[in-house]
């Protein structure tokens, strides 16, 4: 692979989004270097489909990260290294706070000390909270209701003091309900354990699961069932690399709103998942989860008239085709967690000893 452009670092480049954009960033001739833990990273897939460099380590890791910055000519950050499931942070909130603000901070320090600036961001539109009016502009009231959406916008909060202080300039990316698998179907979503909507559904039409649920058929909304942004997680690639051309172009920080810019009901999800599927799915009808908005949908117009950004897979049946085209094909990434060995930064002797690829 020929490489012309500079050395991007991808923290989380394992995980499901992580993955995806490093695949952009190869296509667009960047050199990938990733660092992941492998808590839910997936080694297999960078080893086999993405063919990068993968260093094992955790973004906590202070003399890891001042390694790996002394080795290499990092241009640019791009983080994705986070907890993000919403009812464990509400159970295990020092879990997120650790990681997702103190490791975040850490991997910031790291940066200033080796005067690296630029840095790309993952957060979330959980950092709105219930909104007040949708769809939902980056202007919007920022009041996330549990510590998963409080921990992105505290690390926005302290990117914004960066910059005033440091000069290191972010673009921050809140993302709705990312979905769908790269359409060449080498890569796609698998989480342990599995929350996400559309996965579920597809993992029911497979016979992995009994049967899907919804929560609450009494919403105001067309069919009484909550309403979500899907973004396809190739179309939140693609903004990636916009974002990050933004600043290698030596532009300010930004903050944008990744969304379709349309809702899709939870029935529709289903109703979409049994055409593009040809499988039967067992509904069960359950009662209202605390705390579910009836409808969350996002406005992308910012990234439209700064990044030149336009979802190129805005059609529910688009999306859910990939993610099943990816399900028929792996079946899930072959992952243990207990086979993880999390490096130190005592065994970051030599470059070798990590880097796969």
């Amino acid at each position: 692979m020929v490489f012309s452009q500079p050395t991007i670092l991808v923290t989380g480049g394992a995980g499901y989004i992580g993955s995806h954009v490093v695949k952009v960033l190869q296509q667009q001739g960047y050199r990938v270097l990733i660092l992941d833990n492998l808590v839910y990273g997936h080694r297999d897939v960078v080893e086999t489909v993405l063919q990068a460099k993968l260093i094992v380590g955790d973004i906590c890791d202070r003399k890891l990260l001042d390694r790996i910055f002394a080795i290499h000519d990092i241009k640019a950050v791009m983080h994705f290294a986070a907890y993000a499931y919403v009812g464990e942070s509400v159970r295990e909130p020092v879990k997120y706070y650790r990681n997702n603000v103190s490791g975040t901070v850490n991997l910031l320090e790291a940066m200033v000390a080796a005067n690296v600036n630029k840095f790309v961001f993952s957060s979330t539109c959980a950092t709105y909270g219930v909104p007040e009016t949708v769809p939902i502009s980056e202007a919007l009231p920022q009041n996330p209701i549990n510590p998963y959406g409080a921990s992105k916008l505290m690390v926005e909060r302290i990117l914004e003091d960066f910059d005033k202080a440091y000069g290191l300039k972010s673009v921050c990316f809140r993302y709705f309900n990312a979905a769908g698998a790269d359409p060449d179907g080498q890569l796609g979503e698998d989480h342990t354990p599995e929350t996400h909507l559309i996965p579920l559904v597809l993992q029911t039409a497979l016979g992995h699961r009994e049967s899907i649920s919804i929560f609450g058929t009494d919403y105001p909304t067309p069919d009484g069932t909550c309403v979500r942004d899907y973004i396809h997680v190739m179309d939140l690639a693609q903004a990636h690399i916009l974002g990050l051309e933004h600043l290698l172009e030596g532009k300010n920080s930004e903050t944008f709103n990744l969304g379709n810019g349309n809702g899709f009901s939870v029935r529709q999800v289903i109703d979409t998942a049994k055409q593009v599927t040809g499988q039967p799915i067992n509904v069960v009808e359950s009662d209202r989860r605390p705390g579910d908005p009836p409808i969350l949908v996002g406005s992308h117009a910012k990234a439209k008239a700064m990044l030149g950004w336009q979802p190129q897979f805005a059609e529910l049946k688009d999306i859910l085709t990939h993610a099943w085209q990816w399900h028929l094909k792996r079946h899930g990434y072959a992952f243990t967690v207990a086979t993880v060995q999390v490096a130190s930064s005592e065994s970051y002797q030599k470059e070798q000893i990590l880097v796969r690829g």
